[in-house]
């Protein structure tokens, strides 16, 4: 049986509501590990469904760090007001500009990253993939996960989130939209740095 203390530790760590968490728990036998993962999973769902629908509100957040150094910009949409006024929206759109402003990404989405970067970051790593004297078909796969890497370490939506790096900030906004019910997007950012 779910106790009250399972489902309150689980919306705890995932603000996504009672209801919700207490299925999780239901579905993974009370197992808050195997409950994290499907509402994770059922995240991913729900946004993949919510992708479509059109986005008429949002936040646009700053954040300035230090002495005024580097500063960053995100304009973080959502379907309606009501939404986008929430504190919690508010917040998450914060959240989105620090990371920002400390990892400093290149590209949001990957579908952002050019053929023309793309053979840029091939040329980057083929001489050191060509000295690993290892057989072509690894070769292959090895300069492949280099390419990959390099691009999800410059991509926002790809990058770990700077508070919790188990979370990729992909992973951040698809807990918003099941958690608001509504379809949420980074629609740009900007960094400044003097």
């Amino acid at each position: 049986m779910i106790t009250t203390e399972q489902v309150k530790e689980l919306r705890d760590k995932t603000g996504i509501s009672v209801m919700q968490c207490k299925k999780a728990l239901e579905d993974a036998g009370g197992d808050i590990g195997k409950a994290l993962e499907y509402l994770k999973a059922k995240g991913a769902e729900i946004a993949s469904k919510k992708s479509e629908r059109a986005l008429h509100a949002g936040a646009i957040a700053a954040y300035i760090h230090g002495a005024g150094s580097v500063g960053s910009m995100v304009h973080l949409a959502s379907e309606t007001d009501f939404v986008a006024r929430n504190e919690e929206f508010r917040a998450l759109a914060h959240d989105i500009a620090m990371h920002v402003a400390a990892m400093n990404p290149e590209f949001l989405k990957k579908e952002d990253i050019s053929d023309a970067d793309k053979s840029r970051a091939e040329e980057i790593f083929k001489d050191e993939v060509e000295k690993s004297g290892k057989p072509e078909e690894i070769k292959k796969k090895m300069l492949s996960g280099k390419i990959e890497t390099y691009f999800n370490e410059r991509t926002l939506l790809e990058q770990a989130f700077i508070k919790n790096p188990d979370q990729k900030i992909r992973n951040l906004v698809q807990n918003a939209i099941q958690k608001f019910g509504e379809n949420i997007e980074v629609v740009s950012f900007v960094r400044f740095a003097a």
